[in-house]
């Protein structure tokens, strides 16, 4: 049975890993779920204080992720239709095909058009941000990478 969690394990941090480059698969959530695999193997035992503590910043993370585009819209001079549009965006991007595009579209999409919509001549503020919101994406995509990172290090570390 060990072995049958370790190797669930491995194909969760693997998976995990793709889903943070991959914004359609929970990234940081499956790499958790590594975690819990190998600890309830005879391959490695984390502390409490150790799981509580992962899933606290896999929860935070989880909720940044559907926060920051909507900051980086804010930081770029974008109102509050801009920030609400790119709040919706990214929950509609989420379900409209292909999966991929439109994770990444959804939140410059909805940001531009409640810009628009707040203000239809000024299509160059309603671009600056959208283009604040694609960078607040980035930069959720990029902690989700290193949160990823550091718990794939950890996950080799205790394993080997």
């Amino acid at each position: 049975m060990d072995i049958v969690l370790l190797i669930v394990a491995i194909a969760l941090m693997l998976v995990g890993i793709g889903g943070s480059f991959l914004p359609i698969l929970p990234g940081p959530p499956l790499c958790y779920a590594g975690f819990l695999c190998v600890h309830f193997s005879t391959y490695a035992q984390f502390s409490t204080s150790f799981l509580i503590t992962w899933a606290i910043v896999v929860v935070i993370l989880g909720i940044l992720e559907y926060y920051i585009p909507t900051y980086g819209t804010k930081k770029f001079g974008g109102t509050k239709a801009g920030q609400k549009g790119a709040t919706v965006g990214t929950i509609l991007g989420i379900f409209i095909p292909p999966q991929p595009l439109w994770l990444i579209l959804g939140p410059f999409a909805g940001a531009f058009l409640g810009e628009l919509w707040h203000d239809a001549r000024n299509t160059k503020k309603a671009f600056r941000s959208a283009w604040g919101s694609f960078i607040g994406f980035l930069a959720g995509t990029f902690v989700k990478i290193i949160t990823v990172i550091v718990m794939s290090v950890v996950f080799i570390f205790e394993v080997v």
